[in-house]
């Protein structure tokens, strides 16, 4: 390459566009021609435009012929002075997607005994290099590789490279720029250096499950791998590891069961962890008590270090995750993970970035990179390759590792035709698993109808949304800490509440729905985010004794649990959890995050009732319907005393072995007497803190005196009369 000099700069925005800033000090920044050269080429460039723009005049040329991206172009003004042309808004328009993108399934390294291939896409580079080093992190070699078909670059490498570490460097608009191959599925220590590895020494037995067909069915405990354990009374080994989560018969304070054992005879379906790939935040080689959620990806296809009892070897990690995942297969388990393709840690220095500067990220009309993340950069998902990569990754992690469902974070950044791409990919692969995600609409330049957000979950059919009506409807705003909903008492919430009970679906006539079916509405009250509901409870409801907090508490839980749609809770949410009042606990040490076994022992009572109101669900389909049209068919609501809000699920023998079931709850402070919609035998299942689907005791009277602040469940056993 050259030297040059730039006395001018001159940028290719569109296929056949060039935008060229001249100076004013440069000839007063004037010029009446403009030059496009190459070996063969010496072409005029057609000036359209000229604007004044502070110290420089911008100009605005058009040409006829067709450029190849990633060669070397000269232009020239009509004083002889000269300028490299760089890429510049071109790499974010159609026509280079349309021209470039690569739909192989084999960029990465494909690693054998005998060779292995380094394939990575960087169409606007002018050249691209291997390095190579060993474990020690010294330099071996360094390699070019050569341009093929869509800016791909190649390289076979004979002999074998098992447990050498790699990088990329790139060089685009002059500039040289090192990476670590965002394909790379192993990593060094921190994640400085990919890795080759010989991915068939990971792999371990898969645990077929039985098939899992209706979302519905799914009861979702999320938590967080090192909160899980760290605690110095969980009773397990490996505190905030991977291999935490697989210990078996553990104990806690007094002895009571903790750990996996504990999930297990909490009745859940589904253990949601929270990020699980490599991210910043916690140094891996540190004994430290760093702490982080692990929203700050780094390496996507790679699990986090921290949590692995050896973040040295890069295999560990992969084969303890493995371990995890299968370990809770075995137990009946399923594994969702929280991934979070909508931003990267640092945009500048995230391997995306480096590789093909300002295609991976949306920028605005001025040019500048979106915030709709609120971390400075969000993934242009719309793009092919940034839709092709979220869309290998999924499958990735879906064949490798085994897993039964992805939460999308913040999936409102992502566009609506990727997240059905990856539908329709992990379809192909496993219909079985579970799509839901976070369809806020936030303030990224996508338009409105193109974002995978809750307004437009009708064009996402069997990808679900965490309900925030739901949330604020039965807790109150998360966003204003003083504000109640239905279970903490208010009134006005009555409305909110009866639509998050029927599944948020168009329940009545003329009502429009959020969701088209019941699968698509994650209900819950509270999550790994903002306060835990105790702590909101604690200053929102700051009037009321603790007796009557536990109360409304509960109430809400059991309402996630008893509505339509896929409940979700927050691992502790059952022995009232606390964050300290901390909203935002992302980095909080472990003392405000850790899962406090002590609580799960003070309150067994409550954990009791929450596993009762669990098997509840369980045992009856008609708390677990999959169509809008089976609960416009069974669900009624009826009129009842202020405060009280009571529904049956009529003729619903062919769900399960009950042929009416009524639900009643209270956010009344005080006793209430409601009438039953018909006099029968009623079988109770769920009253005051017991629930479970043996009876508590039998009702023939025509109305039932309702605990305040409760939740009740009866029901007629199939053949009553």
């Amino acid at each position: 390459m050259e030297p040059i000099v730039r006395n001018f700069e001159a940028y290719l925005d569109e296929l056949t566009v060039i935008t060229v800033l001249l100076p004013k000090s440069h000839y007063g920044g004037e010029s009446q021609t403009f030059t496009l050269c190459k070996k063969d080429l010496d072409m005029e460039l057609d000036i359209i435009n000229k604007h004044d723009i502070d110290t420089h005049i911008k100009y605005v040329c058009t040409f006829t012929a067709v450029l190849s991206i990633g060669d070397e172009y000269i232009v020239k003004d009509e004083h002889g002075h000269q300028t490299d042309l760089q890429v510049g808004a071109v790499i974010r328009t159609k026509d280079f997607d349309e021209l470039y993108s690569y739909d192989g399934a084999d960029l990465g390294v494909l690693y054998s005994l005998s060779e292995s291939t380094f394939k990575v896409w960087a169409p606007s580079s002018t050249s691209v290099k291997l390095k190579i080093f060993d474990e020690n992190q010294e330099q071996v070699d360094i390699y070019q590789m050569t341009r093929e078909q869509n800016g791909v670059w190649e390289l076979t490498i004979p002999g074998d490279l098992e447990g050498l570490f790699y990088t990329y460097l790139v060089c685009v608009n002059r500039s040289w720029r090192e990476a670590v191959d965002p394909y790379t599925k192993a990593v060094s220590i921190n994640g400085e250096y990919g890795v080759i590895i010989n991915l068939e020494k990971t792999k371990v037995d898969h645990i077929t499950l039985s098939p899992f067909h209706k979302a519905t069915d799914a009861i979702i405990y999320e938590t967080h791998v090192r909160d899980f354990s760290i605690d110095s009374e969980s009773g397990i080994k490996q505190k905030g590891k991977y291999l935490g989560i697989t210990e078996i018969n553990t104990k806690g304070p007094q002895g009571t069961i903790s750990g996996l054992s504990y999930l297990l005879d909490l009745g859940i379906t589904h253990v949601e962890l929270l990020p699980v790939n490599d991210f910043y935040g916690v140094k891996e080689d540190s004994n430290t008590e760093e702490y982080n959620w692990g929203y700050n990806p780094l390496h996507y296809n790679v699990p986090e270090g921290s949590y692995c009892s050896n973040p040295r070897d890069p295999y560990n990690r992969i084969i303890e995750l493995k371990n995890v995942v299968e370990t809770l297969h075995e137990h009946g388990l399923r594994v969702i993970i929280d991934v979070v393709y909508n931003h990267v840690y640092i945009r500048e220095e995230s391997s995306f970035e480096k590789i093909v500067p300002g295609y991976y990220f949306r920028h605005d009309k001025y040019g500048m990179p979106s915030n709709g993340t609120g971390v400075g950069n969000d993934i242009a998902s719309e793009r092919k390759m940034a839709r092709k990569f979220i869309v290998d990754s999924v499958s990735f992690w879906l064949k490798e590792f085994n897993v039964d469902g992805f939460r999308f974070d913040l999936m409102g950044i992502l566009d609506v035709e990727t997240m059905n791409s990856i539908r329709r990919a992990v379809d192909e692969m496993n219909p079985d698993v579970l799509i839901l995600g976070e369809g806020w609409d936030l303030n990224t330049p996508l338009p409105i109808d193109n974002k995978a957000s809750i307004r437009n979950s009708q064009r996402m059919p069997r990808i679900a949304h965490f309900n925030d009506r739901f949330r604020d409807g039965i807790k109150g705003s998360t966003f204003n800490l003083y504000d109640r909903g239905f279970a903490l008492g208010n009134l006005h919430k009555m409305i909110e509440a009866k639509e998050s009970i029927a599944g948020s679906v168009s329940f009545t006539k003329g009502h429009k729905g959020l969701f088209l079916e019941p699968t698509q509405t994650v209900n819950y009250v509270e999550s790994h985010d903002n306060h835990t509901l105790w702590d909101k409870l604690i200053v929102c409801n700051s009037h009321e004794s603790d007796e009557i907090l536990k109360k409304r508490h509960l109430l809400a839980t059991a309402m996630v649990l008893l509505s339509q749609g896929i409940p979700f809770l927050h691992s502790g949410q059952e022995f009232f959890r606390t964050k300290q009042g901390v909203e935002n606990s992302y980095k909080s040490p472990d003392a405000i995050n850790k899962l406090d076994w002590s609580r799960k022992h003070k309150y067994l009572e409550e954990v009791e009732y929450i596993k009762g109101l669990i098997a509840i669900r369980k045992a009856h389909g008609a708390f677990r319907f999959d169509s809008t049209a089976q609960i416009r068919n069974h669900l009624k609501f009826y009129d009842v005393p202020e405060g009280i809000l009571m529904y049956s699920l009529f003729n619903v023998e062919k769900y399960g072995p009950w042929s009416s079931i009524l639900v009643i709850h209270s956010n009344s402070c005080q006793s209430k007497e409601v009438k039953l919609p018909c006099h029968g035998n009623w079988f109770v299942a769920c009253k005051g803190k017991k629930a479970g689907i043996e009876p508590l005791f039998t009702l023939q009277e025509a109305q039932v005196i309702v605990d305040p602040i409760s939740t009740m469940v009866l029901f007629e056993k199939v053949g009553n009369q």
